[in-house]
């Protein structure tokens, strides 16, 4: 049977954070270095290469915020892995383009990855409780089942943070004790990887971290990124936005009727304008998981939490659906919904569970 990710707590400076992570997430650490360091030596990456390539990366964070490289260095010490490997685990999607670039592969994309994601918000006025909830399902490789963990963050300064990551990330779908949660959705187009970025993973980490929700929408709206994504942001007083980010644009799409949904296509009008749209070859499913989502939210006049896990449960189109089994989409792996993550930011509570096609017990998750 699927174990319940574990929680991880931590506290302190951030490289005591970081000691305290990888002390508990030893093992799990392990296995996330395992299977992206797979990948590299997938694409014969040589050690000088790899060297350059994570140096150039472990640069932009410094830059971006020094307490990220100080607390992985915390993450890599206690965990006995290199401080390389967690950089990698934290710019993976980054890195792993670039060393396809150095290789001349056709493209920086892996168009063996099936990739996904649905996202959802239902707001205050639509939820019975008066509530705002947001969830996802987050699809990816079935493996990460057993190397992903729930890391509590009990900050010295601003709000605490409650996220769902890979084992050795510091962000990626998660609430703070100020009300304000994000997700993120998988998005491609003609200007990915034409420039340096700050990795995805940190941008929704300083999103997290942030007590105002006007400036967790300035993090995610302005920092520069190596490739797209999109990313959705509310906050417990009752507001949600959509922002498809380009690398260096973004576009922004709102609730209608109280909802909110993102697969894994551009929707904005502006965008489809501008953009050349590359994801569908990838994900040709997004064209309708986010219209599954909202239709089965919208049946409902008063959808809560248990409405929203029932819509990511939907299994329509299976294997290519909103809940995705264990289904071939590497060329040696298995893709799967990964994990289902449904937050109440008003109660600083988090659902989750992993790989819901097989498994429907959540355990819950507090900032408390």
């Amino acid at each position: 049977m699927t174990q319940p990710f574990p929680l991880i707590e931590i506290s302190g400076t951030p490289y005591e954070r970081g000691c305290q992570y990888g002390e508990q997430a030893k093992a799990r650490i392990h296995a996330s270095v395992a299977i992206y360091g797979d990948q590299l030596n997938a694409l014969r990456i040589g050690q000088e290469q790899r060297d350059r390539l994570i140096n150039s990366f472990s640069a932009i964070i410094r830059e971006f915020d020094a307490d990220y490289l100080d607390e992985m260095r915390g993450i890599a010490s206690a965990s006995g892995v290199s401080l390389e490997a967690i950089v990698m685990i934290n710019a993976r999607t980054e890195v792993i383009a670039q060393a396809r670039s150095l290789q001349h592969c056709p493209t920086p994309h892996d168009d063996n990855i099936k990739d996904g994601c649905t996202g959802a918000v239902i707001l205050p006025q639509r939820s019975p409780h008066g509530k705002l909830i947001h969830g996802q399902n987050w699809d990816w490789r079935a493996e990460c089942a057993e190397s992903s963990v729930v890391v509590k963050i009990k900050r010295q300064q601003g709000p605490d943070v409650l996220t769902f990551v890979e084992a050795g990330g510091l962000g990626r779908s998660g609430m703070n004790s100020a009300g304000i949660a994000i997700t993120a959705n998988y998005l491609r187009c003609e200007r990915d990887y034409q420039q340096q970025g700050v990795p995805l993973s940190l941008i929704r980490r300083k999103a997290l971290e942030q007590q105002h929700m006007a400036l967790a929408m300035k993090v995610v709206a302005t920092t520069p990124k190596s490739c797209s994504n999109n990313m959705i942001l509310s906050t417990k007083e009752g507001f949600a936005i959509d922002f498809e980010c380009a690398p260096d644009e973004s576009f922004t799409l709102y609730p209608q009727n109280g909802l909110l949904v993102h697969a894994n296509h551009w929707e904005s009008l502006p965008a489809r304008c501008k953009i050349r749209e590359e994801g569908v070859d990838a994900s040709p499913d997004s064209l309708y998981r986010g219209w599954r989502v909202h239709e089965l939210l919208n049946a409902h006049a008063k959808p809560g939490a248990e409405e929203m896990k029932n819509a990511f449960f939907d299994d329509f189109g299976s294997p290519y659906s909103v809940c995705r089994p264990p289904r071939p989409g590497f060329s040696s792996d298995l893709s799967a919904t990964v994990a289902m993550i449904v937050m109440t930011p008003a109660e600083g509570m988090m659902d989750v569970v992993p790989l819901p096609a097989l498994n429907r017990d959540f355990t819950r998750y507090t900032l408390d």
